[in-house]
């Protein structure tokens, strides 16, 4: 075989095939390279699809929510043997893996009665995120989401609120109380001198029309900061 072609799934033996471990095992029995090998079909010239895969993991220490922060530019300069159509194919299918999460916590239409419910609820969109956003989820009275909606977005360390169109939003949906998040790409869950100013500032304009402000969750990979657990509103 030449060394100046990709290396193809067919070449591999196929006892390591990752398609047909798939279609003899189930795709659980597969690791996160073996995956990302059946997105990526080819290999590179000396280097078959699932040491490929392998070497990328092992630059993001097996971390695929570090993969999903990139661009496809980014991945492209970053790998070698990775071109457009390869990155873009594997963002999407990362992508429509975080939505599936996203929605099955939806799907079960779940009180958000703590913050670790609406963490988990919110989680998927925010926390993979490279830059700032800040969104509203709009309560019924017993709890459960209205509709969510993102109110700001930002760069690495900071996004503006315009804290009128989030109270606008709150009485469009008849909504009696409110979960506001933004996420810290930086990992830090601090909240800064800023974010407890804005968290007040929203709980009072609230209150005006007796909608509640829950809580305000700082969002970042693996963990959270919630205003109401800490006492701050």
């Amino acid at each position: 075989m030449s060394t100046d072609t990709p290396i193809l799934m067919r070449d591999l033996d196929p006892s390591v095939r990752p398609r047909e471990k798939a279609m003899r095992d189930g795709l659980d029995s597969l690791s996160d390279a073996e995956l990302m090998a059946i997105v990526f079909a080819t290999g590179m010239q000396g280097k078959n699809v699932v040491q490929l895969s392998e070497d990328i993991l092992r630059d993001n220490r097996g971390h695929l929510s570090r993969l999903m922060r990139m661009s496809v530019k980014d991945m492209c300069r970053r790998y070698k043997g990775i071109g457009p159509a390869k990155a873009l194919t594997l963002l999407a299918a990362l992508k429509l893996g975080e939505r599936t999460v996203a929605d099955a916590v939806r799907d079960d239409d779940t009180q958000l009665l703590s913050s670790a419910g609406a963490y988990g609820y919110m989680a998927p969109r925010l926390a993979p995120l490279p830059h700032e956003e800040f969104w509203v989820l709009y309560l019924s009275r017993s709890n459960r989401v209205i509709s969510e909606r993102r109110i700001g977005q930002g760069g690495v360390s900071g996004t503006f609120v315009d804290v009128r169109l989030l109270v606008k939003g709150a009485l469009e949906e008849l909504a009696s109380s409110i979960i506001v998040f933004h996420n810290h790409p930086s990992g830090n869950l601090r909240p800064s001198q800023q974010d407890i100013s804005l968290t007040k500032k929203i709980r009072d304009a609230a209150a005006l029309f007796d909608i509640r402000l829950n809580d305000h969750i700082i969002v970042a990979s693996g963990s959270y900061f919630s205003f109401h657990d800490e006492g701050i509103i």
